[in-house]
């Protein structure tokens, strides 16, 4: 070991802890005061029943915990967007969970909120995982409606989803455990099987006070809506429990009498470790983001017992593919290196460009993983494709058009880990979230943007300053430096990875030693969905 190697150590291990302390923050909700009014009621808060679901000693792998982080700040913050999605298992079986947080706004539902909820159905659908809705929500936060009720990924897709859901056979199962108002009530009873917890639970089109302003009626919420009403009158709910707990145990049961699923024919064997020291990758990535390292460092310590079967490794060398574990199961691996490499002809290549012959590689490659039935992996760093003459008389369009049109169409399940840069057309070129992973996550090193910090500040600074000149303003050398770190402070914000998971253009940031988890998870759940598309490119110039 090195002084750098220590020093980024010790840099990569405070953004974890960071990392960490604001996942502790998130996890409050929307604090003890309002947790304090749920438990008055004798209810469970929403990570306590999802704990309580799921199988002891499991994981749960949760989605898009920083969703909504930093936003809503008028309206008082919405933590986790008033929702915790995630796959977790029950009774054996991987499900998706989705879990209202009553404690954030009475669990209303913000715009984010429902991007929220879609990215969970759309993670179920595709993986066809059994879904377990914990109802207990105010309904649409009015306030904002316009921005959440009437488009096509809005709140009514919701509902959408759960009748193709049904029609496709994925088991869907709602537990009514608190409000359920409104457009909001045709969540759990378009699902499958929906119960309802006494006193606590309701569900209804219009609460008492509309009902009253409505049509003149005096009618009290339990008498309208509540268990006894829906289990006993209306039919509309199946069961009635006496509490929190009865509920879950009510679906515990449900769920251990599933049909097994399908099974895609992955390949897996008994997991191994890998040889390398799992805990030195906190050493390896360098604290500046645009230094060198060897990316073989990093799949070293992320593949079964370090074993990786590198593909054409004496070409296109800025990007590394290659088979492996892990977990067990066997992975497609394509990964950008960061260290600069000669070519066969002499050529010097920049780590974390993609040059031609890099991006032709890969086009092979992954057509290579379909027709093997290999799920990818995608492993993030990398600033984009090399620009300049010698590369535009090459064809490099032409090049990443292939490796692009081949990510887009690749039928075998991929996943995406960003370990650092992730600039312009690489991103979408290396499975950035417009191409379908099954899961995206970000280390915390993770930058995401059009382009690098410094690239664009300066061109943001060349356009603030025509347009100052423009006004006939004198822009002195102690102006131009404060309109640069003020343009480079702003931009630098909207490149973190919380800055990109409180959007959902990932579903989460991990530390790195939960990166072979989180892929061996998804692919467990890929699993439960066989292949039925053919892998076809459709036209790539050659």
């Amino acid at each position: 070991m090195n002084i750098e190697f220590n020093k980024n150590e010790d840099v990569n291990k405070q953004l974890v802890y960071e990392l960490k302390t604001r996942l502790k923050k998130i996890y409050l909700g929307g604090g003890e005061k309002n947790a304090a009014k749920q438990k008055e009621k004798g209810k469970l808060l929403a990570r306590e029943r999802i704990a309580y679901l799921i199988d002891k000693d499991t994981s749960f792998l949760e989605v898009g915990a920083f969703t909504a982080d930093g936003m809503y700040a008028e309206q008082g913050g919405c933590p986790s967007a008033g929702v915790v999605c995630g796959i977790g298992y029950v009774s054996g079986r991987q499900c998706m969970i989705v879990a209202n947080d009553a404690t954030v706004k009475a669990g209303a539902w913000f715009p984010m909120t429902a991007k929220k909820n879609l990215r969970a159905q759309e993670i179920a659908m595709e993986n066809r995982l059994p879904v377990i809705y914990l109802v207990d929500s105010a309904g649409v936060y009015l306030p904002m409606q316009d921005e959440i009720f009437p488009d096509k990924e809005h709140f009514g897709r919701m509902f959408r989803n759960n009748a193709i859901m049904s029609s496709e056979g994925i088991v869907q199962i709602s537990a009514i455990m608190g409000a359920c108002v409104a457009g909001g009530a045709y969540l759990p009873i378009m699902s499958d099987e929906a119960m309802i917890v006494d006193k606590t639970g309701s569900v209804f089109l219009a609460g008492s006070y509309l009902v009253k302003s409505a049509i003149g009626e005096e009618v009290d919420n339990e008498t309208l809506g509540g268990a006894t009403t829906h289990c006993e009158i209306s039919g509309v709910t199946d069961y009635k429990h006496p509490n929190d707990q009865a509920c879950l145990d009510s679906i515990r049961n449900i769920m251990s009498m599933l049909g097994a699923p399908q099974n895609a024919g992955f390949d897996r064997i008994k997991p191994a470790k890998p040889k390398e020291n799992e805990e030195e990758l906190y050493g390896i990535l360098p604290e500046n983001r645009d230094k060198p390292y060897e990316i073989m460092d990093i799949i070293n310590r992320l593949v079964d017992g370090s074993e990786f079967e590198e593909y054409k490794k004496g070409y296109g060398q800025s990007i590394v593919c290659g088979l492996g574990r892990i977990d067990g199961w066997a992975v497609g691996i394509v990964a950008n290196q960061r260290k600069v490499v000669k070519s066969k002809k002499g050529e010097m290549q920049f780590g974390g460009v993609i040059y031609s012959d890099s991006a032709d590689k890969a086009t092979r490659f992954i057509m290579n993983c379909n027709q093997k039935k290999i799920p990818l992996v995608f492993l993030q760093d990398v600033t984009g494709f090399m620009v300049g003459s010698r590369s535009e008389h090459g064809g490099i369009i032409k090049d990443g058009a292939k490796m692009v049109n081949a990510v887009a169409n690749s039928v075998v399940p991929k996943f995406t880990i960003v370990l650092g840069n992730s600039y312009g057309a690489g991103n979408y070129a290396m499975c950035g979230k417009a191409y379908d992973p099954r899961l995206i996550y970000a280390w915390p090193t993770a930058k995401i943007a059009v382009m690098g910090g410094s690239q664009a500040a300066k061109t943001l600074l060349q356009i603030q300053e025509a347009s100052l000149k423009a006004k006939g303003e004198v822009i002195t050398p102690e102006k131009e430096a404060e309109l640069l770190k003020e343009i480079t402070d702003r931009y630098d914000s909207q490149t973190t990875p919380y800055y990109a998971a409180s959007r959902l253009w990932v579903d989460g940031i991990i530390d790195p030693l939960e990166t072979r988890k989180v892929i061996s998870m998804g692919i467990e759940a890929a699993n439960q969905s066989p292949i039925t598309k053919k892998f076809n490119v459709g036209v790539i110039q050659t």
